[in-house]
């Protein structure tokens, strides 16, 4: 649409008022000839083509005008050079309509008698000053149309984007009435934008800070504030910046959200989240797989769960793996080493603590790990090492719901599903009183127990290849497989430190094997002692097949060695210090490939 269309109704009452005034007949046209506004004989063909449009020669009239911006006027139409007139039109006085130096249209009287004719040049200089003063005039109203278009469209882009905020929005002006808010806003306070706005914020937030902040101009950023008694308590994230003119505050915008949905995006952006199901959890023994099909029972609900199991045995990921599989799993898991936390700082770690409660503490304050995980699942690892003091605390939170900060005295609400784990004995610690029976029982509902590696051997070899394909590809090796003599010394090795023990021997295997066959030289040597000790050859095979199986796994570790040197079979045999038709003996009665 033509800048001159945008204010056809306006064109046209300026077109009539014209005529009325100077009893000449008004024509408006854009700078693409279509009419704009017209009267008399001009008035039936608004909308159309000037005749011009399909005649575009420099020398007709409306060209000139549009094209130099300049005002024309034509005293005799029949002697015009100046292009094709409408039959019957006897003088015309065209001016340009300039808009920032650019010419968007014409303003022409026409005179079709001779009374319009002497009306029109009787007068022509005064009608020149008039018409430049009506061209101003549409030229303005352009430009107060494109304003309103620009502000309309920001207007509709600042909409767009206070609705696209994943936070509540309100401003309010210096009175502390509320002018704005976004949708966000409404679903937060739970309040209808209708009966939001021109409301006291005070009325919706009693004793807001907000008050404050128009007294002084001085905004505040990230404040926890808490309006309300559960159930419809609202724990809010704000921050309230001022609207100053003049350095003197005029209002002020509130953004807000839930304190759960900033923890949320906290626990997101910062927590190394690992979707692990319990069928990953490796192992097909009878016994493991019994804790698993617990384990998935139990994840289902929400009742506190303790896991015991020794050192390495898996805890943290069957608690990982309960939570991924509970209905909690798009909210938080936050896990808390209680051993690993140093005692005077596991309290404000665990529950939080309010501004200024200690020396250091933080402005604001802070969010302990209940508060964090509220809606989710918090693992309290090693949960025999809580000291007695925080163990009465942790009973309460457990007892209530609710958890108190360091240095607070507001209790706040969290809906929080407990996992335990310990490789103590806790009934043993309570009898010794290191350990409060009354929170034994509350954390031991529903009791996992994780056998140790030692009870399922038959998952040995299943994790054995699960950690080989894994550092392989760390390592960026191409190992394929183990030697019989190394997947007998892990069998029969006790495995003190469980999976995570053996998790450790292969990593470690990996990176010292050269070869493609992990050998026994490669794996650590408290494994291979134990497989060498005499009770331990005897109880399976006799020592000839063993030294036999040594001898093979030796040989290929020495052969594959020396043939990366590009040597040939003598050269191996002599550095072997064997005889080359030992050498070849060798190779065929353990079918050794070079």
């Amino acid at each position: 649409m033509s800048l001159l269309l945008s204010i056809s109704d306006t064109a046209q009452q300026v077109a009539e008022a014209i005529s009325a005034v100077l009893d000449v007949e008004t024509e408006i046209l854009d700078n693409n000839y279509t009419i704009v506004a017209g009267t008399g004989k001009y008035k039936d063909l608004v909308g159309t083509k000037d005749d011009e449009a399909w005649h575009p020669d420099g020398n007709f009239i409306y060209t000139r005008v549009l094209k130099t911006g300049k005002t024309f006027i034509i005293e005799d139409p029949g002697e015009s050079i100046y292009g094709p007139i409408l039959i019957g039109e006897m003088g015309e006085i065209c001016c340009p309509i300039k808009l920032r130096d650019s010419v968007i249209g014409v303003l022409a009287l026409v005179a079709f008698d001779e009374t319009q004719k002497k009306q029109l040049l009787g007068k022509k200089e005064q009608l020149v000053n008039f018409l430049h003063r009506m061209a101003f005039l549409l030229a303005s109203r352009v430009s107060e149309v494109e304003a309103y278009n620009r502000l309309e469209v920001t207007s509709n882009k600042l909409k767009v984007i206070l609705e696209t905020i994943n936070q509540g929005i309100l401003s309010v002006n210096k009175d502390n009435i509320i002018t704005h808010c976004n949708s966000y806003a409404e679903s937060l306070t739970g309040i209808p934008r209708k009966h939001l706005l021109g409301r006291h914020i005070q009325e919706i937030w009693p004793g807001s800070p907000v008050a404050e902040v128009l007294n002084t101009g001085v905004g505040y950023r990230e404040k926890e504030e808490i309006y309300g008694s559960p159930p419809q308590q609202m724990h809010l994230l704000v921050t309230a910046t001022p609207i100053l003119v003049d350095n003197r505050p005029m209002g002020a915008v509130i953004s807000f959200r839930n304190m759960s949905d900033a923890r949320q995006l906290a626990y997101d952006l910062t927590d190394n989240k690992i979707a692990l199901e319990l069928d990953q959890i490796k192992g097909n023994s009878r016994k493991i797989v019994e804790v698993k099909r617990q384990a998935l029972r139990v994840a289902r609900g929400s009742s506190t769960i303790l896991i015991t199991g020794e050192s390495g045995t898996g805890k943290e990921l069957f608690a990982r793996a309960i939570h991924y599989a509970s209905p909690r799993k798009d909210k938080p898991l936050v896990i808390v080493n209680c051993g690993a936390i140093p005692e005077t700082l596991l309290e404000s770690e665990l529950f939080g603590y309010e501004e200024g409660a200690f020396t250091g503490a933080r402005r604001g304050g802070r969010p302990g790990k209940f508060e964090l995980a509220n809606g989710g699942t918090i693992f309290l690892d090693e949960i025999g090492d809580l000291p007695l003091h925080l163990q009465v605390k942790l009973l309460h939170v457990i007892q209530r719901r609710q958890v108190e900060r360091v240095g607070g005295n507001k209790p706040i609400p969290v809906d929080v599903r407990i996992i335990a784990a310990t490789n103590r004995n806790l009934e043993s610690m309570c009898k010794t009183g290191e350990f409060r029976e009354d929170l034994y029982y509350r954390l031991n509902v529903i009791p996992l127990s994780i056998p140790p590696l030692r009870n399922r051997k038959e998952d040995i070899a299943i994790l054995m290849e699960y950690f080989l394909g894994k550092y392989c590809k760390l390592l960026g090796k191409n190992i394929t497989d183990f030697s019989e003599n190394v997947r007998r010394a892990f069998t029969r090795y006790d495995w003190p430190g469980n999976v995570r023990e053996l998790e450790n021997a292969i990593e470690y295997a990996v990176n010292m094997e050269p070869g493609k066959i992990i050998t026994l030289e490669s794996i650590p040597q408290k494994i291979t002692a134990q497989w060498l000790t005499e009770d331990q050859v005897h109880s399976d095979s006799n020592l000839r097949d063993d030294l036999e199986h040594l001898e093979k796994d030796l040989l290929i570790s020495k052969i594959m060695e020396l043939s990366r040197r590009n040597l040939n079979k003598k050269e191996i045999a002599a550095a072997l210090g064997i005889s080359r038709a030992t050498l070849y003996r060798k190779i065929k009665q353990y079918g050794i490939r070079i």
